[in-house]
């Protein structure tokens, strides 16, 4: 119960005063507290009665009123209020276990927790939840939760996460469908695996289980060149990205017409490697799935060619500049400044693609970039008065990247300012054609 000692109370919050700093919060409406997810759903309500207890276990009950949905503002030594739950599955295609050696300690904890799931939107695999804990997220309704399926054959399942209890995926999913509790699903498709008539019967699977199960994005597995004594895995090429492809698109398209949505959608990574078009802007509906790359790069372009339209040329200021990020994305950059640069003049940009040296050249995403390939690559080039490269780079709120490095680093290497910018088309516009950050 150390999760739920109060470490310090925000002086303009509504428990200022009537709580203190070691204190530790025992229920909320009589309601006990385990951790965040009781400590959130319980204190929405405008009126509560609180329950404390002091450290020399003395118990106290006070009243609050505030807003509904205002929090208390108590602060608790972790986020969670709880130990962080590892994960218990043994996945054939674990990108942890194809890291390097000698890298921060943090970047090796494999977490599967449900509440992290709520709370950020990471995919966890429901191997991980008892009984208990489900009849508790059905009970407080909690939703969304993202799910990591991958298959819904039982064999089929526990053999790809190495994990006996990953089988019972289907009656945990449908316990929560019928609860009304909202999912976002993703599947990393593996050739020879679970790829081919698998994926046809997953995706079949979770589309019995619409609107619960509301989208599902299938990527194709990242394979590093740290791969040493794991399952032996192949990548997807252009003809195995090409069929995946097609049957997800057909199954969507059933899907549309029988229930007025795709449910399926492919990520950006499989078209770059089946060397196919994007599909058009509506294709991704309302783009549920960009944080698994599907859609991204489409909707980078209709932010993009929608703040062009009002742009003016005298806009452009003319100052070069740079673009570093992933090779599958820099074609598409290059294309979206030609396009820039027909309507308002010279722009004189040059994107680089970074090809990922430290995990190997099959990883080739933008945000598994570290600051030691940028340096290596880029040290040396004409790259302009500024250098843009995108958040995604950069550890979530931190100035961090995956190899440590940070980006003053990467500034005082290269000698000119770096700038992250989230991956908004009209951002990007706006630091093509003007100088200031």
């Amino acid at each position: 119960m150390n999760g739920t000692i109060i470490q310090s109370v925000d002086p303009n919050g509504c428990m200022h005063g009537k709580a203190q700093p070691g204190e530790r919060l025992v229920s909320i409406n009589g309601n006990p507290i385990e951790d965040v997810l009781d400590y959130r759903y319980w204190s929405y309500d405008a009126r509560l009665t609180v329950e404390l207890a002091t450290p020399c276990g003395a118990v106290r009950q006070v009243h609050v009123r505030k807003r509904a949905g205002e929090d208390l503002g108590l602060e608790f030594s972790s986020t969670l209020m709880d130990e962080l739950r590892p994960c218990r599955n043994r996945c054939v295609f674990c990108f942890v276990d194809q890291m390097p050696r000698g890298m921060r300690r943090s970047l090796y904890f494999k977490d599967d927790d449900a509440r992290l799931s709520f709370l950020t939107g990471s995919y966890i695999t429901l191997t991980n939840l008892s009984d208990r804990e489900i009849d508790r997220i059905c009970a407080l309704h909690i939703s969304p939760i993202r799910v990591s399926v991958h298959a819904t054959d039982p064999e089929l399942r526990a053999r790809l996460l190495g994990n006996p209890d990953a089988a019972q995926l289907m009656p945990r999913l449908r316990r929560l469908a019928e609860a009304g509790i909202h999912m976002d699903c993703q599947i990393v498709c593996c050739p020879g695996l679970n790829d081919g008539e698998a994926l046809t019967e997953t995706m079949h699977d979770l589309a019995c289980l619409y609107p619960q199960v509301s989208s599902v994005a299938v990527v194709p597995v990242g394979l590093t060149r740290y791969r040493e004594r794991l399952y032996p895995l192949t990548p997807f090429d252009r003809d195995s990205a090409r069929e995946t492809i097609e049957r997800v698109t057909a199954f969507g398209s059933a899907c549309l017409s029988a229930l007025g949505s795709r449910i399926v959608f492919c990520s950006d990574e499989f078209y770059i490697k089946a060397e196919l078009p994007l599909p058009d802007d509506e294709a991704y509906e309302d783009y549920a799935q960009l944080e698994n790359g599907v859609g991204m790069l489409r909707l980078l372009e209709t932010e993009f060619l929608a703040a062009l339209k009002t742009a003016e040329p005298e806009q452009n200021e003319g100052r070069p500049f740079s673009i570093a990020t992933g090779v599958s994305a820099a074609p598409f950059l290059e294309k979206l400044m030609l396009t820039a640069a027909e309507k308002c003049g010279t722009i004189q940009g040059t994107v680089y693609p970074i090809v990922n040296n430290f995990f190997g050249p099959l990883i080739n995403v933008a945000g598994l970039i570290t600051g030691g390939d940028l340096i290596d690559q880029l040290r040396g080039k004409p790259l302009g008065e500024r250098l843009l490269i995108p958040t995604v780079m950069l550890r979530r709120g931190e100035n961090v990247f995956l190899d440590d490095v940070t980006l003053d680093d990467v500034i005082e290497a290269l000698g000119v300012p770096v700038i992250p910018l989230e991956i908004d088309g009209g951002v990007l516009l706006d630091h093509m054609l003007r100088a200031d950050p």
